[in-house]
Protein backbone atom coordinates (compact mmCIF):
# COMPACT_ATOMS: atom_id res chain seq x y z
CA UNK A 1 0.00 0.00 0.00
CA UNK A 2 1.19 3.60 -0.55
CA UNK A 3 2.82 5.45 2.34
CA UNK A 4 0.00 7.14 4.24
CA UNK A 5 0.19 10.51 5.94
CA UNK A 6 0.63 10.20 9.70
CA UNK A 7 0.17 13.01 12.22
CA UNK A 8 1.87 12.81 15.60
CA UNK A 9 0.22 14.92 18.31
CA UNK A 10 1.74 17.78 20.23
CA UNK A 11 1.51 17.02 23.95
CA UNK A 12 0.83 19.64 26.57
CA UNK A 13 0.57 19.24 30.34
CA UNK A 14 -2.21 21.53 31.56
CA UNK A 15 -1.11 20.98 35.14
CA UNK A 16 -1.20 18.12 37.61
CA UNK A 17 -0.42 15.60 34.88
CA UNK A 18 -3.49 16.46 32.82
CA UNK A 19 -2.15 15.71 29.33
CA UNK A 20 -3.74 16.95 26.12
CA UNK A 21 -2.62 15.42 22.82
CA UNK A 22 -3.45 17.62 19.81
CA UNK A 23 -3.33 15.97 16.37
CA UNK A 24 -5.16 18.66 14.40
CA UNK A 25 -4.34 21.20 13.19
CA UNK A 26 -0.87 19.95 12.22
CA UNK A 27 1.96 21.47 10.22
CA UNK A 28 1.33 18.94 7.45
CA UNK A 29 -2.45 19.23 7.43
CA UNK A 30 -5.08 21.57 8.82
CA UNK A 31 -8.14 19.33 8.57
CA UNK A 32 -9.63 15.92 7.82
CA UNK A 33 -13.05 16.53 6.30
CA UNK A 34 -14.62 19.22 8.51
CA UNK A 35 -12.46 18.30 11.54
CA UNK A 36 -10.03 21.17 12.19
CA UNK A 37 -9.15 20.41 15.84
CA UNK A 38 -8.54 17.06 17.52
CA UNK A 39 -7.73 16.96 21.24
CA UNK A 40 -7.33 13.75 23.25
CA UNK A 41 -7.22 14.35 27.01
CA UNK A 42 -6.36 11.91 29.77
CA UNK A 43 -6.74 9.29 30.97
CA UNK A 44 -6.00 10.74 34.37
CA UNK A 45 -7.22 10.15 37.89
CA UNK A 46 -8.49 13.50 39.13
CA UNK A 47 -7.64 13.86 42.80
CA UNK A 48 -9.56 15.76 45.47
CA UNK A 49 -8.32 19.32 45.32
CA UNK A 50 -7.43 19.21 41.62
CA UNK A 51 -9.09 21.94 39.60
CA UNK A 52 -9.31 21.30 35.86
CA UNK A 53 -12.43 23.43 35.38
CA UNK A 54 -12.53 25.44 32.15
CA UNK A 55 -13.92 28.91 32.85
CA UNK A 56 -16.29 30.63 30.41
CA UNK A 57 -14.71 31.31 27.02
CA UNK A 58 -16.09 32.19 23.56
CA UNK A 59 -16.29 30.51 20.15
CA UNK A 60 -17.41 31.60 16.70
CA UNK A 61 -17.76 29.90 13.31
CA UNK A 62 -17.38 26.26 14.38
CA UNK A 63 -19.05 23.31 16.08
CA UNK A 64 -17.51 21.45 19.01
CA UNK A 65 -18.00 17.73 19.68
CA UNK A 66 -17.35 16.38 23.18
CA UNK A 67 -17.19 12.62 23.80
CA UNK A 68 -16.12 11.02 27.08
CA UNK A 69 -14.80 7.51 27.76
CA UNK A 70 -14.59 8.06 31.54
CA UNK A 71 -15.60 10.77 33.97
CA UNK A 72 -18.15 13.55 33.64
CA UNK A 73 -18.32 17.29 33.09
CA UNK A 74 -20.96 19.97 33.44
CA UNK A 75 -21.56 22.10 30.35
CA UNK A 76 -23.12 25.56 30.68
CA UNK A 77 -23.48 28.04 27.84
CA UNK A 78 -24.79 31.47 26.98
CA UNK A 79 -27.96 30.07 25.37
CA UNK A 80 -29.01 28.85 28.82
CA UNK A 81 -28.19 25.17 28.31
CA UNK A 82 -26.99 23.26 31.39
CA UNK A 83 -26.02 19.69 30.49
CA UNK A 84 -24.14 16.99 32.35
CA UNK A 85 -21.86 15.19 29.86
CA UNK A 86 -21.22 11.51 30.57
CA UNK A 87 -19.42 8.64 28.78
CA UNK A 88 -20.97 7.48 25.53
CA UNK A 89 -23.13 10.55 24.92
CA UNK A 90 -22.48 12.88 21.98
CA UNK A 91 -22.58 16.62 22.61
CA UNK A 92 -22.54 18.95 19.60
CA UNK A 93 -22.32 22.69 20.24
CA UNK A 94 -22.90 25.04 17.31
CA UNK A 95 -21.05 28.29 17.97
CA UNK A 96 -22.42 30.14 14.97
CA UNK A 97 -22.09 33.91 15.33
CA UNK A 98 -21.01 33.53 18.94
CA UNK A 99 -21.41 31.38 22.04
CA UNK A 100 -19.76 31.31 25.47
CA UNK A 101 -19.49 28.13 27.54
CA UNK A 102 -17.83 26.64 30.60
CA UNK A 103 -16.86 23.04 31.36
CA UNK A 104 -16.56 22.18 35.02
CA UNK A 105 -16.46 19.11 37.23
CA UNK A 106 -19.96 18.20 38.46
CA UNK A 107 -20.55 19.09 42.09
CA UNK A 108 -21.03 15.45 43.10
CA UNK A 109 -17.51 14.56 41.86
CA UNK A 110 -15.69 17.42 43.58
CA UNK A 111 -13.79 16.20 46.61
CA UNK A 112 -13.48 12.63 45.33
CA UNK A 113 -11.06 10.81 43.03
CA UNK A 114 -12.37 9.88 39.57
CA UNK A 115 -11.03 9.02 36.12
CA UNK A 116 -11.26 11.55 33.30
CA UNK A 117 -10.70 10.60 29.65
CA UNK A 118 -12.15 11.80 26.37
CA UNK A 119 -11.97 13.61 23.06
CA UNK A 120 -12.90 17.16 22.20
CA UNK A 121 -13.01 17.95 18.50
CA UNK A 122 -13.86 21.04 16.47
CA UNK A 123 -15.69 21.04 13.15
CA UNK A 124 -15.49 23.79 10.58
CA UNK A 125 -18.92 24.65 9.20
CA UNK A 126 -19.86 25.75 5.67
CA UNK A 127 -19.12 29.42 5.06
CA UNK A 128 -22.81 30.21 4.73
CA UNK A 129 -23.48 28.66 8.17
CA UNK A 130 -20.76 30.48 10.11
CA UNK A 131 -23.17 33.17 11.33
CA UNK A 132 -26.02 30.83 12.31
CA UNK A 133 -27.66 31.19 15.70
CA UNK A 134 -25.76 29.24 18.38
CA UNK A 135 -27.18 25.99 19.74
CA UNK A 136 -26.46 22.75 21.57
CA UNK A 137 -27.46 19.15 20.83
CA UNK A 138 -27.15 16.35 23.39
CA UNK A 139 -27.75 12.71 22.37
CA UNK A 140 -27.56 10.23 25.29
CA UNK A 141 -25.42 7.12 24.99
CA UNK A 142 -28.48 4.85 24.76
CA UNK A 143 -29.57 6.61 21.55
CA UNK A 144 -26.26 6.18 19.74
CA UNK A 145 -26.59 3.28 17.26
CA UNK A 146 -24.20 0.37 17.67
CA UNK A 147 -23.60 -3.17 16.45
CA UNK A 148 -21.03 -5.92 16.69
CA UNK A 149 -19.08 -6.57 13.50
CA UNK A 150 -16.63 -9.48 13.60
CA UNK A 151 -16.50 -9.09 17.42
CA UNK A 152 -15.69 -5.35 17.17
CA UNK A 153 -18.18 -3.04 18.90
CA UNK A 154 -19.01 -0.28 16.39
CA UNK A 155 -20.76 2.93 17.50
CA UNK A 156 -21.64 5.55 14.88
CA UNK A 157 -21.48 8.85 16.75
CA UNK A 158 -22.08 11.15 13.75
CA UNK A 159 -22.98 10.30 10.16
CA UNK A 160 -23.60 6.94 8.51
CA UNK A 161 -21.34 3.86 8.26
CA UNK A 162 -21.43 0.10 8.84
CA UNK A 163 -25.18 0.11 8.13
CA UNK A 164 -25.90 2.53 11.00
CA UNK A 165 -26.96 6.20 11.05
CA UNK A 166 -26.52 8.51 14.04
CA UNK A 167 -29.35 10.83 15.19
CA UNK A 168 -26.80 13.64 15.72
CA UNK A 169 -27.38 16.38 13.15
CA UNK A 170 -24.16 18.07 11.94
CA UNK A 171 -24.26 21.04 9.56
CA UNK A 172 -22.18 19.35 6.82
CA UNK A 173 -21.33 15.73 5.83
CA UNK A 174 -19.45 14.39 8.85
CA UNK A 175 -18.26 10.94 9.95
CA UNK A 176 -17.32 10.02 13.53
CA UNK A 177 -17.22 6.37 14.60
CA UNK A 178 -16.02 4.65 17.77
CA UNK A 179 -14.43 1.20 17.36
CA UNK A 180 -13.93 -0.93 20.47
CA UNK A 181 -11.92 -4.10 19.94
CA UNK A 182 -12.55 -7.17 22.13
CA UNK A 183 -10.40 -7.60 25.22
CA UNK A 184 -9.76 -11.29 24.65
CA UNK A 185 -8.26 -11.54 21.16
CA UNK A 186 -6.73 -9.59 18.30
CA UNK A 187 -9.37 -8.73 15.68
CA UNK A 188 -9.71 -7.25 12.20
CA UNK A 189 -12.24 -4.88 10.64
CA UNK A 190 -12.63 -3.52 7.09
CA UNK A 191 -12.98 0.27 7.09
CA UNK A 192 -15.75 1.32 4.70
CA UNK A 193 -15.47 4.06 2.09
CA UNK A 194 -18.00 6.14 4.02
CA UNK A 195 -16.63 9.68 3.56
CA UNK A 196 -14.63 11.75 1.12
CA UNK A 197 -11.79 12.17 3.64
CA UNK A 198 -11.08 9.79 6.55
CA UNK A 199 -8.53 9.24 9.30
CA UNK A 200 -8.01 6.79 12.17
CA UNK A 201 -6.67 7.48 15.67
CA UNK A 202 -6.07 5.07 18.56
CA UNK A 203 -6.54 6.35 22.09
CA UNK A 204 -4.52 3.55 23.68
CA UNK A 205 -2.96 0.77 21.56
CA UNK A 206 -0.88 0.50 18.39
CA UNK A 207 -2.62 -0.99 15.36
CA UNK A 208 -2.03 -2.08 11.77
CA UNK A 209 -3.65 -0.79 8.61
CA UNK A 210 -3.23 -3.18 5.67
CA UNK A 211 -0.12 -4.40 7.47
CA UNK A 212 1.37 -0.93 8.07
CA UNK A 213 2.07 -0.43 11.81
CA UNK A 214 0.66 2.72 13.41
CA UNK A 215 1.70 3.75 16.94
CA UNK A 216 -0.90 4.62 19.56
CA UNK A 217 -1.87 8.31 19.76
CA UNK A 218 -1.04 8.77 16.06
CA UNK A 219 -3.50 9.86 13.39
CA UNK A 220 -3.28 8.17 9.99
CA UNK A 221 -5.05 9.65 6.98
CA UNK A 222 -6.63 7.10 4.65
CA UNK A 223 -6.45 7.08 0.87
CA UNK A 224 -9.73 8.21 -0.75
CA UNK A 225 -12.15 5.53 -1.96
CA UNK A 226 -10.25 2.65 -0.32
CA UNK A 227 -11.40 0.01 2.15
CA UNK A 228 -8.32 -0.94 4.17
CA UNK A 229 -8.24 -3.67 6.82
CA UNK A 230 -7.66 -2.52 10.38
CA UNK A 231 -6.12 -4.95 12.89
CA UNK A 232 -5.74 -4.01 16.53
CA UNK A 233 -4.58 -5.46 19.82
CA UNK A 234 -7.07 -6.77 22.37
CA UNK A 235 -8.94 -3.98 24.10
CA UNK A 236 -7.92 -1.25 21.63
CA UNK A 237 -10.15 1.74 21.18
CA UNK A 238 -9.92 3.52 17.82
CA UNK A 239 -11.93 6.37 16.31
CA UNK A 240 -12.67 6.97 12.65
CA UNK A 241 -13.26 10.59 11.63
CA UNK A 242 -13.89 12.27 8.31
CA UNK A 243 -16.38 13.89 6.00
CA UNK A 244 -16.50 16.42 3.20
CA UNK A 245 -13.66 18.98 3.21
CA UNK A 246 -14.69 22.62 3.64
CA UNK A 247 -11.51 24.42 2.58
CA UNK A 248 -9.05 26.52 4.55
CA UNK A 249 -10.09 28.22 7.78
CA UNK A 250 -8.39 30.90 9.83
CA UNK A 251 -7.98 29.83 13.47
CA UNK A 252 -7.00 32.17 16.30
CA UNK A 253 -7.44 31.06 19.91
CA UNK A 254 -11.05 29.77 20.15
CA UNK A 255 -12.22 31.45 16.96
CA UNK A 256 -12.59 29.84 13.52
CA UNK A 257 -13.68 31.66 10.39
CA UNK A 258 -13.24 31.80 6.63
CA UNK A 259 -12.57 35.56 7.05
CA UNK A 260 -9.67 37.10 9.02
CA UNK A 261 -11.69 40.23 9.67
CA UNK A 262 -14.39 38.25 11.47
CA UNK A 263 -11.84 36.85 13.90
CA UNK A 264 -10.51 40.33 14.66
CA UNK A 265 -14.07 41.48 15.36
CA UNK A 266 -14.61 38.52 17.71
CA UNK A 267 -11.39 39.34 19.57
CA UNK A 268 -12.59 42.93 19.99
CA UNK A 269 -16.00 41.76 21.21
CA UNK A 270 -14.54 39.37 23.79
CA UNK A 271 -12.06 41.94 25.04
CA UNK A 272 -14.93 44.42 25.51
CA UNK A 273 -17.14 41.65 27.02
CA UNK A 274 -19.87 42.13 24.40
CA UNK A 275 -20.60 38.39 24.10
CA UNK A 276 -23.67 37.00 25.87
CA UNK A 277 -22.79 35.70 29.33
CA UNK A 278 -23.26 32.23 30.75
CA UNK A 279 -26.07 32.45 33.34
CA UNK A 280 -24.71 31.98 36.85
CA UNK A 281 -21.04 32.39 35.85
CA UNK A 282 -18.93 35.34 36.99
CA UNK A 283 -15.47 34.19 35.85
CA UNK A 284 -14.07 34.21 32.33
CA UNK A 285 -10.84 33.45 30.45
CA UNK A 286 -9.25 36.71 29.25
CA UNK A 287 -8.31 37.21 25.60
CA UNK A 288 -4.69 36.09 25.07
CA UNK A 289 -2.18 38.66 23.90
CA UNK A 290 -2.60 39.29 20.18
CA UNK A 291 0.21 38.38 17.80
Amino acid sequence: MPELQTLSPHEKDLGGGFIVRRSLPAAQRQAVGPFVFFDHFGPITVQPGDNFDVRPHPHIGLATVTYLFEGAMMHRDSTGVVQRIEPGAVNLMIAGRGIVHSERAPIDLKGSAYRNHGLQLWLAVPTEREEDAPGFQHVPSAQIPSRGIDVVDVRVLIGSAFGLTSPVQPVSPTLYVSLNFPSVARAALTIPNAAEERALYSTDEAFELDGQPVPAHTMIVLEPATEPVLRAAPGAHIVLIGGAPLGHRFMVWNFVSSHKERIVAAQDDWQAQRFERVPGETEFIPLPARA
